[in-house]
């Protein structure tokens, strides 16, 4: 990607004359579309002066008609097929089949926006990516609707993961050599979770008021309003965030680093707080099951949030205070990993080898190695003097692990454990 190339050369004026040289037009699209990123840097206020409308008229790249038109196609395409079960007549209440797709949908969605809105597309790229969704669709849909199975379950959960996955090499192109495409792709997810959650209460609060004014006239429309507008908007609105954040990025370049630096401290705060009160009350994750899943379910949204707030921390200038926190908060994780990864063996020796044991002990042992990296190299940035991108590529490089275990739990615990 253009913007990628921008970014890691902003400090070398004879690179950055060669990109511009060999791509006129893409060039100047691209550093719009980060400018906002990078207005710290000296050549980045060079090259805005430079590129900038002139006296004799010329304009900056704005929004394309065909960003728009891709846009309206593709929202009503994925619409569609959310819709399958009320279209026809499909039992309403067996939500098996969004347990199955609601994941393929978003992706194919966001996957194919992605192609149509790029400069070039390789054909192979499109027919590999077509043909693993494909396949990935009628594997997950072929399984046994068997609500108990463990391993069907998980399989419902990971496949979405491996499909992110291979929406990560779309939107790096395939090219899995450049990490810090890798990083892009990191941070983009990141805008996109506070475009998408914006977009959420937006939504939600237009839903309350439509709801109320129809039963001010004696319409009851939730159930109708709920099947056909509240189902299509939230599988559409991961689309229209990328929209917003590839045409609009100053929006999330200023947001996001904000609520990265306000959320983190916050969050360790209220880990801290909330070990100290397991202690206090004498909470067991080695006895009760129940906890033990919550804690987990902390786990990784605490990791969630420990690479987002990396991917957003400024790398022009040094943030002392959102380093330290970061590393802080990357120690008090690492001790709730072990606590949790403890529990885990605990059970496994008390109870036996089990389809959910594995797949949690895997989990936690992938989350433990990226963890202990991150740790290692959050104190090298807080305290040896590194820059905050050395994280950020740590993380990066760790990606493909995350895609070979979910590709292992969905295709082949039902080879290990069968259907149970």
């Amino acid at each position: 990607m253009m913007e990628t190339k921008i970014k890691a050369n902003i400090d070398n004026p004879e690179q950055l004359e060669k990109l511009y040289r060999a791509d006129k037009k893409n060039f100047e699209k691209a550093f719009f579309a980060i400018y906002p990123g990078i207005a710290d840097s000296q050549m980045a206020g060079f090259w805005k002066a430079r590129l900038e409308p002139d006296a004799h008229g010329e304009s900056k790249p704005g929004v394309q008609k065909t960003d728009v038109y891709f846009l309206i196609i593709i929202c009503l395409i994925t619409a569609f097929l959310a819709e399958i079960p009320q279209l026809f007549d499909h039992n309403q209440h067996d939500y098996t089949y969004y347990e199955r797709n609601v994941g393929i949908i978003i992706l194919f969605g966001l996957s194919v926006y992605t192609f149509l809105t790029k400069n070039q597309v390789q054909y192979k790229h499109l027919v590999i990516s077509f043909a693993v969704f494909l396949l990935s669709a009628t594997y997950i849909n072929l399984l046994p609707s068997e609500r108990n199975s463990d391993v069907i379950n998980l399989a419902y959960i990971h496949q979405p993961i491996f499909l992110w996955c291979l929406y990560g090499l779309i939107f790096i192109d395939f090219d899995t050599k450049d990490k810090l495409k890798r990083i892009e792709y990191i941070k983009y997810n990141g805008d996109i979770a506070i475009l998408t959650a914006i977009i959420f209460i937006a939504g939600g609060i237009l839903a309350g008021v439509t709801i109320r004014l129809f039963s001010a006239i004696d319409l009851h429309i939730e159930h109708f309003y709920f099947n056909y507008i509240v189902i299509s908007g939230l599988v559409v609105s991961p689309i229209v965030a990328t929209y917003i954040v590839k045409n609009f990025p100053s929006v999330t370049n200023r947001i996001a680093p904000i609520i990265a630096g306000i959320f983190s401290p916050l969050v360790l705060i209220t880990l801290v707080i909330y070990l100290v009160t397991i202690a206090i009350t004498g909470k067991d994750p080695y006895n009760d099951r129940d906890f033990l899943i919550v804690f987990n379910l902390m786990l990784l949204g605490v990791m969630a949030i420990i690479v987002f707030s990396v991917s957003e921390t400024s790398v022009h200038k040094k943030q002392r205070f959102n380093e330290l926190t970061l590393f802080a908060l990357s120690v008090i994780t690492l001790i709730v990993d072990l606590v949790a990864l403890s529990a885990i063996l605990y059970r496994l020796g008390e109870f036996g080898l089990t389809p959910n044991r594995t797949a949690v002990l895997g989990s936690n042992l992938l989350i433990l190695g990226n963890l202990v990296l991150i740790m290692f190299d959050l104190y090298k940035v807080g305290f040896k003097g590194k820059g905050i991108q050395t994280v950020a590529l740590t993380t990066a490089r760790y990606l493909p692990l995350y895609m070979v275990w979910a590709i292992f739990v969905t295709f082949g615990f039902p080879f290990i454990f069968g259907m149970q």
